[in-house]
């Protein structure tokens, strides 16, 4: 099979990774990938926004199938062009992508299908917001969310009354998330730990493709902004088999029943977030594809064939199919430079710092930067567990991507040394 990736991302890379080890595989082509990718794939400059240039390279290049990873084009209906096309494609259509594209879509379409989930409402004038506010949360205790996409950056979960009213007047006064922000929702803020169950679905069947937990805040001690995830783990360590099957039966599996039976079948990955309370779990949020982080802690311990699954997901066929795992944990760690969280204060100079399967040797890394060459030094080297200390190393075989922006846009250079 020749196959195209949507994406450049390390949940990108990680599904590159998996793809490359299929005997179904006969070409990888990335667009636009990354450098680590590189390695698994030939990448190429396309415009994933540009649907006619994507149907193109399909055509031009025999593809067979094309993964889409981001959420972007999902919602922006790139599958269902593909499909019109009569490519193959495995991702949900821009319909059945409004699950993470609206959050009030995603919440409405819960309230329909009694899918347990916090009260909610949602508005699209400030006024009727704060109006809100203040009869029904007067403490300020509250969620408060952008209804479309902000990059994980557009929910604000607020300590107090000042804080849900910057929220209100920062996304529909002051529009800074744009469109993404012409609307938002306000929601109970439920108690509880958080956990994400994963799933691929053909349009009426699903199975399971693993758990994980993230960490959301930006910094340690579960402190700082809310980011698109600054790690993880998987499985998902408060998932136990028993909550991990409530959730299964009484949120994925209604999920998926209702979006066919509302006439928007759901085929790819589906996310869901899930809040964990005292009376069971809660629907928190869905994604239309694989989550970053989560992705490179669930991916690495997949044993089954993501490429042949993918393809049966395509043609309906995943009644008959089951995944295995390895077994063990696996995580995944962003690390923060402080030179740029002090010029900007959004997530630029996040980079993928290393992912381990549990039991393999640690990547360590020392970092330097120097603000007058504008040049980062990373130190790689390997180091084993106690346990292990007597055991020889290894070759080391890094699956990362490493890239840096700086304050202004640009490209920052990076200088890595090895030892093991």
């Amino acid at each position: 099979m020749n196959v195209l990736l949507i994406g450049s991302g390390g949940r990108e890379h990680a599904l590159a990774d998996q793809i490359d080890r299929s005997p179904l595989l006969s070409k990888l082509y990335a667009a636009p990938g990354n450098p680590g990718i590189a390695s698994l794939a030939e990448c190429v400059d396309l415009d994933a926004t540009d649907h006619n240039a994507v149907i193109n390279f399909a055509k031009d290049h025999d593809i067979n199938l094309v993964v889409i990873g981001p959420e972007a084009p999902l919602v922006a209906g790139l599958a269902d062009d593909l499909s019109d096309a009569g490519i193959a494609v495995f991702g949900p259509s821009g319909a059945a992508a409004q699950l993470e594209g609206s959050k009030d879509f995603a919440r409405a379409f819960c309230a329909r299908h009694n899918i347990p989930q916090p009260k909610f409402a949602s508005f699209e004038t400030v006024d009727a917001a704060r109006a809100h506010l203040t009869t029904h949360y007067p403490d300020g205790y509250v969620v408060i969310k952008a209804d479309g996409l902000a990059a994980g950056k557009g929910v604000v979960v607020s300590d107090d009354m000042d804080q849900a009213m910057d929220a209100i007047t920062m996304m529909l006064e002051d529009n800074r998330f744009g469109d993404a922000g012409a609307r938002v929702v306000i929601e109970d803020r439920i108690e509880g730990t958080e956990a994400s169950l994963f799933a691929m679905v053909d349009g009426e069947n699903a199975i399971m493709i693993g758990s994980a937990q993230d960490h959301k805040r930006a910094y340690d001690n579960d402190e700082g902004p809310n980011t698109g995830g600054m790690g993880a783990v998987s499985p998902a360590p408060a998932l136990s088999d028993t909550l991990c099957q409530d959730a299964w039966d009484n949120i994925v599996l209604p999920v998926v029943r209702g979006m066919a039976a509302e006439g928007m079948p759901y085929r790819g990955f589906l996310y869901t977030g899930l809040m964990l309370t005292k009376t069971g779990p809660q629907v928190i949020e869905f994604n239309c594809r694989f989550g970053d982080p989560e992705a490179e802690t669930i991916l690495p311990r997949l044993k089954s064939d993501l490429l042949s699954a993918m393809a049966t997901a395509v043609e309906g066929g995943l009644g008959h199919t089951d995944l295995r795992f390895h077994d063990g944990a696996a995580v995944t760690c962003e690390d923060f430079i402080k030179a740029f969280e002090d010029a900007n204060d959004t997530d630029l100079g996040q980079f993928r710092r290393w992912y381990e399967q549990a039991g393999t040797p640690k990547l360590k890394i020392d970092r330097s930067y120097d603000p007058a060459s504008g040049e980062l030094t990373l130190n790689m080297r390997q180091s084993l567990p106690e346990t292990a200390a007597e055991t020889p190393r290894q070759p080391l075989v890094i699956p990362v991507s490493l890239g840096l922006v700086g304050a202004d846009g640009s490209d920052v250079p990076i200088r890595i040394k090895g030892s093991n």
